[in-house]
């Protein structure tokens, strides 16, 4: 059995766009490592010109797309289910949060507590952390 989990695309008034179900190692050492390390030096922005670094998002849609594009890898492990999709046997909710010009954040719950919030780039620091007890 695996670790199931969402991953909550919020825009930027906060409003739920989708929700991403994995359904295996959705756990914080496996997939909210591998989401921050995608995440990590994305620039979110409202429209695109000429010069643009190469980790971009237009806008939360945008990044929620990339998102899906980098975990689904064939049929079946990564579903996509309207906003608001709950009580999957999620033992971990990730949500994406961005504005234009900052980096995403991300928070992540278990089924009792907020874990995590905070940017992305400083995410591998916090697991750490959380990984030896300190």
């Amino acid at each position: 059995m695996g670790t199931r989990s969402l991953t909550v695309f919020k825009d930027d008034d906060g409003e739920e766009i989708g929700v991403m179900y994995r359904q295996m190692d959705g756990y914080p050492e496996g997939h909210g490592k591998e989401l921050a390390e995608m995440l990590s030096g994305m620039k979110m922005v409202n429209g695109l010109s000429i010069d643009q670094p190469a980790k971009l998002a237009n806008g939360m849609p945008c990044l929620a797309a990339q998102i899906v594009a980098h975990f689904k890898e064939g049929p079946g492990g990564i579903y996509l289910y309207p906003a608001g999709t709950r009580d999957c046997g999620e033992e971990y909710i990730y949500t994406v949060t961005g504005s234009p010009s900052e980096e995403p954040e991300i928070e992540i719950q278990d089924r009792h507590k907020v874990l995590y919030k905070g940017p992305a780039c400083v995410y591998d620091i916090w697991l750490q952390i959380d990984q030896s007890g300190s």
